[in-house]
């Protein structure tokens, strides 16, 4: 006597016929069940919810009259408006046509485009410095006019204002401008940065010694505002000799205390105020 073989549930769930099914529900919401086979041969379900909202859009009268035209072709005889199964409906693409055409437009002056330059980076309008109009002074249509007026406010009479005295020479040698005083007299030059902040010359440094090794070594002391290390012009290596200039005299005076004597890569550093150069004559 043959026995009969039992399957289980899931087998026999799977043999049922399974029919596609397509209903909307209260709130107007489509939904597409679909049974099908992927491409693995296993059987998989397809759920689809559509939800259907009217958008009216105003078209011109010629794209509104072709929407009522006979469908032909493939969809010929089917309801209006597109069927997913030969249509694919992408997103709407506005096309903005402008009025003129680019290339007769006239070029911009090449004051307009500096002009608008400036006004991009922030520096304000352009003012003529004459007649305070919109554009550059050297394009001021006035100039020749208010030129001399502006001589004459700023100068006053001519008959009152002595000649100025020529500047003096010393010893028959030229004097630049910036080292000249009263009536021309010969002045000490500007001071450098090195000479008014309190400044160490650190001596008998490696010739790897970069300037933020000096800042780290020196910074716990106080403010750091300038590092010079000595270089060679050619080879860009380093002579040995470097100039800290700090903020604070009292936080200079305490590296120096603290550094001097320092081993520091290998060598004995030697800390020491600088000292100003003798003027060359």
């Amino acid at each position: 006597m043959a026995s009969s073989i039992k399957t289980s549930w899931a087998d026999d769930v799977d043999e049922l016929e399974q029919k596609n099914e397509d209903f909307v529900d209260e709130n107007g919401i489509r939904t597409v069940i679909e049974y099908t086979i992927n491409d693995e041969g296993k059987k998989v379900k397809i759920t689809r919810r559509i939800k259907r909202t009217l958008q009216k859009s105003i078209v011109e009268h010629a794209v509104a009259e072709r929407q009522k035209w006979d469908k032909f072709g493939a969809e010929k005889g089917n309801k209006p408006g597109p069927d997913r199964a030969t249509t694919t409906v992408g997103e709407n693409v506005a096309l903005k046509i402008s009025a003129g055409n680019k290339a007769g437009e006239s070029e911009p002056a090449p004051e307009e485009n500096v002009k608008a330059q400036l006004t991009r980076a922030g520096a304000g309008k352009v003012v003529c410095r004459l007649c305070k109009g919109e554009h550059f002074t050297a394009k001021c249509p006035y100039k020749d006019t208010l030129a001399g007026l502006k001589t004459t406010e700023n100068g006053g009479d001519d008959d009152t204002h002595e000649p100025a005295a020529p500047a003096a020479s010393s010893g028959g040698k030229y004097v630049p401008p910036s080292m000249r005083g009263p009536g021309g007299a010969r002045t000490a030059g500007p001071v450098s940065a090195r000479e008014e902040l309190p400044t160490l010359r650190v001596t008998n440094i490696s010739e790897d010694t970069h300037e933020q090794d000096l800042r780290d070594l020196f910074g716990r002391f106080g403010r750091v505002t300038r590092v010079f290390i000595g270089r060679d012009r050619e080879t860009g290596a380093g002579k040995g000799f470097a100039f800290v200039s700090f903020e604070d005299r009292a936080a200079a005076q305490k590296a120096m205390d603290k550094v001097h004597g320092m081993g520091y890569d290998n060598l004995i550093l030697s800390v020491q105020w600088s000292q100003s150069r003798p003027e060359q004559r």
